[in-house]
């Protein structure tokens, strides 16, 4: 078994367990434990934050992934309010992205062909007849290395990836770096960094999903969202985006005020229909490349708040609707129809194919860094 350490204000103890830093005063922590082994005999690990506020989460290795998120609700009640696994298995068979970086594209790619400089590439196809989140092997499927930081904000974990030349076919061998900083107002901010030594294509985003009641068998229904949007991305039968922009106004889709998720969820706009629920990309108003507001979830029951900032370009908005029962998460629980939603930061849909959306390429020259941050609050 491997030593480990306990760091407490300075002083150090000795430790067969777990790896642990700790700050007596701030109420900081660091936590790092095994998660399990691959097939290849490959150990995961399983890291533990908390800030001063007592909130608390979990993250592996596997994937970049978050596994827990303890946020307060009222009366100081805190519970977990992200869908996830026990242990590294269920994020290596699992086939929903719970909680995991996704790419090295996150989203869909029409055919899983694109061009760069004159040469068209051809990447696996694994949703239909397209390329989704990177492939049948994408980032969440891979075992990062992983840093524990002590930082200004709290503490945080710094998860490294090498991509290699021709991997899913994807030009380039890119380094992505994916940190997640746990901070004393109760946020958890994403940091991704990424250069490659070819021109390629780079879109990257976390895939959590979410239920702010803290209870995965409930619905999400009768969440509260709000999208800074005045505008989505239709898509074809086939989930592609047409390359046009739709207005919200009078849709369903119209997210611009706090508005139940559950009040326009089977209608019969077409696109619902196409998508069996929310499943599209909103193009989000105010995108200057710097980090805004651009969501709010409020689940009414527990009082929590969910705000999302992010410096993208887009949101995809998907209410969980192809959660059957099949996927055995945490505790036992079978996750059901439309027990988490999911809110991922992006570029849009199919931009490689799209010269009008906001470019997704990226060249030797150029560093690739952008930022998410969920920050949890209760309404009283």
């Amino acid at each position: 078994m491997k030593k480990m350490f306990y760091v407490f204000a300075g002083a150090v103890m000795m430790s067969a367990i777990v790896f642990c830093q700790s700050n007596e005063k701030g109420g900081l922590m660091i936590k790092k434990e095994s998660f399990g082994k691959l097939s290849d005999g490959r150990e995961s690990h399983l890291f533990t934050l908390k800030n001063a506020a007592g909130m608390t989460v979990e993250l592996t290795d596997f994937g970049a992934s978050i596994v827990s998120i303890m946020a307060p609700g009222r009366g100081g009640k805190f519970a977990d309010v992200a869908l996830g696994y026990d242990s590294v298995t269920g994020y290596v068979n699992g086939t929903v992205f719970f909680g995991g970086v996704v790419g090295r594209y996150a989203n869909r790619i029409a055919g899983g062909r694109f061009e760069l400089d004159g040469k068209t590439y051809q990447v696996s196809i694994n949703d239909g007849k397209n390329s989704l989140h990177g492939g049948k092997i994408g980032f969440n499927k891979v075992l990062w290395t992983a840093d524990a930081l002590e930082t200004t904000e709290g503490p945080a974990v710094k998860f490294t990836y090498v991509s290699k030349d021709g991997e899913e076919g994807f030009p380039g061998t890119v380094t992505v770096t994916a940190t997640y900083t746990l901070t004393k107002d109760n946020s958890i901010r994403i940091d991704y960094t990424g250069t490659t030594d070819k021109t390629t294509i780079l879109n990257l985003c976390n895939h959590s999903y979410f239920n702010l009641t803290g209870d995965p068998t409930k619905t999400i229904l009768d969440h509260e969202l709000m999208i800074n949007a005045d505008e989505f991305t239709p898509v074809d039968s086939s989930l592609i985006p047409t390359g046009k922009l739709a207005s919200v106004a009078n849709t369903p889709f119209d997210f611009r005020k706090m508005t139940k998720i559950g009040a326009g969820i089977n209608d019969s706009n077409a696109q619902l229909k196409i998508c069996g629920g929310y499943d599209l990309n909103w193009v989000l108003n105010d995108y200057t490349q710097r980090v805004r507001k651009v969501a709010e979830l409020y689940d009414p029951s527990s009082g929590r708040v969910m705000d999302v900032l992010t410096d993208q370009p887009g949101l995809q908005f998907y209410s969980g609707n192809f959660l059957n029962g099949s996927e055995g998460g945490k505790n036992g629980v079978k996750y059901q129809y439309r027990t988490g939603l999911a809110l991922e930061t992006q570029h849009f849909p199919d931009s490689p194919n799209e010269p009008k959306f906001p470019s997704t390429t990226l060249k030797p020259a150029q560093k690739y860094e952008t930022t998410t941050i969920y920050r949890f609050s209760v309404k009283k």
